[in-house]
């Protein structure tokens, strides 16, 4: 029997700030209704920041352009049926457009526009603390160019 090879989830997360108002996704989870920044997983094929602008759009129906990478997190959930679950987390920043006329993600209740007071309040509707500490990096400056995630393309197997 071949030993299951371990492997964390890839996921991307944006930050978009306007006017001291932060743009979140309130979503149905298996604990209930959490808030997030629009978030997912890294598809197959896809580059990271490929993933965040779908994933961005897909949840708020709003058009993303990143302009940073704000940081890698990894965080770990414990699972009482299993070794539990390991998220990488890459969460950038930028600005968005208009929102399209388009249907959210089936998770998706609603999106907001909420201060970094207003989620500091309500540490117990995140969906993960990843939540508040992305928004502090963002506050806090941290930004590294784009380009400091590279994506190496490897042909097809010969």
């Amino acid at each position: 029997m071949k030993p299951e090879t371990w492997a964390p989830h890839v996921t991307v997360a944006a930050i978009i700030e306007r006017d001291g108002r932060f743009l979140v996704v309130e979503e149905q989870t298996p604990a209930g209704l959490r808030l997030n920044q629009p978030a997912g997983h890294l598809e197959a094929g896809e580059t990271l920041v490929e993933a965040v602008v779908r994933e961005t759009l897909e949840e708020t129906a709003h058009p993303f352009t990143p302009s940073a990478l704000v940081g890698v997190y990894m965080t770990h959930f414990a699972r009482a049926d299993s070794d539990g679950t390991t998220y990488l987390r890459f969460t950038f920043c930028g600005t968005v457009s208009a929102p399209e006329n388009r249907a959210l993600d089936p998770d998706i209740v609603r999106t907001w526009w909420m201060s970094a007071d207003e989620l500091r309040a309500c540490p117990e509707r995140h969906r993960t603390p990843l939540v508040m500490r992305c928004i502090d990096d963002y506050l806090a400056g941290r930004r590294f160019p784009l380009d400091f995630v590279h994506t190496h393309s490897v042909g097809p197997p010969r």
